[in-house]
């Protein structure tokens, strides 16, 4: 569960770990170019007890140098070792910071001293570990005790002379891109999953199984750009996006009233609206493609904008808005005087009209309850558009003389307490709620992509056939209610 959880991040988020890793690898590769230059020399002294000829003298004797060659390798780094160093070789720099170059190490069960110099120079490195080892060994030799003659019972020996190292010790450019990216995808992953479990959006249906138990309707993607408004359907029939409208259009078609008997009124007649809980989810951009989907099966489909506040519908399908709703309710002008017909496939429009100072008021009035009665009478399908749910109370208001309500969900602006915040408000007036449209969902489109290569005779792609052969004779449609064009 838990490796579930970070894969999903990952994939949600994966421009995280990119970024992560990338600006820790260009830290790896600051600092091997900025970085000081450091070489390191080492040097081996050999211990050793001159004291008998016997046998057991001579064990006895490496035994009490080896319990001695720790203190050797601390005496090392101190000023009587260090201190003739510096004057022979002329440095200039204190004792105590030499000794920070310096490490010496005595292995284990052995009696010799590695000591290992680290200096900004390869020739220098060399040279003062020498000169520690053999001042060592001179310290060494002066500070063990004598025997009957007169001479050190301990000698010391350089046998592994320091040599100029071929290369640097540090900075290691393989190990910092090393580190770097090890770094990077470490950093990466936790902003990942942090970023993922603070996220509040609804992102995807598992997000939304966690706010209602209602179904997903539909799934759509990021529209393509430069259609500005326009519905993509029509200008881009053959696009992912527009199959998305279409199963979108399916999916409402076979939505039917539970318990429903055939005489009931919302059983054969198709008054949808569209809302959301904030503004710029889509909306209206959905319940513009839906209607022109519609359309496309040949049924009669109105499209009312009953957002009175922001109207975009007559912008998206460049009609004239001057006219419309508010005018019927008005009692100023009937319904076919200002409906609209839009393109060769059956749509009607009735834009906005003039911006009331009372639209919820409008919408709830007796007027707005009659022209539905009319609109359920003469067309097949009615898409209506209205204000976000959070907003305004217009949507909370129309939602109740529709059939069903289709919730908008932008995945990358609504978050899971909004929507259950507006989901709340239409359950508390009784509105029936047909589902939630996931919006603005990031997927690879490719594996949505199914169009057809037009041949060598430069058939129209829209006459039928697939990449895999000629045109098959298409799949039937569901009926669709009474009063349809033939």
């Amino acid at each position: 569960m838990g490796s579930a959880v970070v894969v999903g991040a990952v994939r949600r988020r994966w421009r995280w770990v990119v970024a992560a890793v990338c600006v820790c690898l260009l830290g790896a590769v600051l600092h091997t170019q900025v970085a000081a230059k450091s070489y390191r020399a080492t040097a081996e002294v050999f211990f050793t007890l001159q004291y008998g000829d016997s046998a057991s003298d001579l064990v006895q004797g490496a035994t009490y140098t080896r319990n001695q060659v720790a203190s050797f390798a601390r005496l090392a780094t101190t000023p009587a070792v260090l201190g003739p160093v510096v004057d022979d070789l002329g440095l200039d720099v204190p004792v105590s910071e030499l000794a920070g170059r310096v490490q010496a190490a005595a292995p284990v069960d052995t009696v010799l001293v590695e000591i290992t110099v680290t200096e900004s120079s390869a020739t220098g490195s060399a040279r003062v570990a020498n000169a520690v080892a053999a001042s060592l060994a001179d310290v060494v030799e002066d500070l063990a005790p004598e025997d009957a003659e007169g001479r050190p019972t301990i000698a010391a020996a350089t046998v592994t002379p320091a040599e100029e190292p071929p290369g640097q010790a540090s900075p290691d450019p393989l190990l910092d891109l090393a580190v770097g990216l090890a770094a990077g995808l470490l950093l990466g992953l936790a902003l990942a999953w942090g970023r993922d479990v603070l996220d509040s959006r609804v992102r995807d249906a598992d997000a939304l199984r966690e706010v209602t138990p209602l179904p997903v309707v539909g799934t759509l993607g990021v529209l393509p750009r430069g259609l500005g408004r326009r519905p993509v359907v029509a200008a881009d029939p053959h696009h992912p996006q527009a199959e998305s409208f279409r199963q979108l259009r399916t999916n409402v078609q076979f939505l039917q009233v539970p318990d429903a008997s055939p005489g009931d009124r919302a059983a054969s007649a198709h008054v949808v609206l569209t809302t959301s809980s904030l503004p710029g989810e889509g909306k209206s951009t959905v319940a513009v493609n839906l209607a022109c989907a519609l359309a496309e099966t040949g049924a009669r489909v109105l499209l009312v904008d009953a957002d009175l506040r922001r109207p975009t519908v007559a912008t998206a399908l460049d009609v004239e808005g001057v006219v419309g709703l508010t005018t019927v309710l008005a009692g100023h002008a009937a319904l076919d005087d200002v409906v609209q017909e839009w393109g060769t496939s059956g749509l009607a429009v009735l834009p906005s009209g003039q911006i009331p100072p009372n639209p919820a008021e409008l919408l709830g009035s007796p007027a707005m309850g009659h022209l539905l009665e009319q609109v359920r009478a003469r067309y097949d399908h009615v898409v209506i558009d209205t204000a976000p749910v959070l907003a305004v109370t217009d949507g909370v208001v129309l939602s109740r003389a529709v059939d069903g309500t289709l919730v908008i969900a932008n995945a990358s602006r609504v978050r899971r307490a909004q929507l259950a915040e507006s989901l709340h408000a239409l359950s508390q007036v009784g509105s029936r709620v047909l589902g939630v449209v996931l919006n603005q969902v990031h997927r690879s489109e490719d594996s949505y992509s199914y169009q057809r290569v037009p041949d060598a005779g430069g058939a129209d792609p829209r006459a039928g056939g697939t990449p895999d052969g000629p045109a098959r004779t298409p799949v039937p449609l569901p009926p669709v209610p009474a009063g349809r064009r033939g």
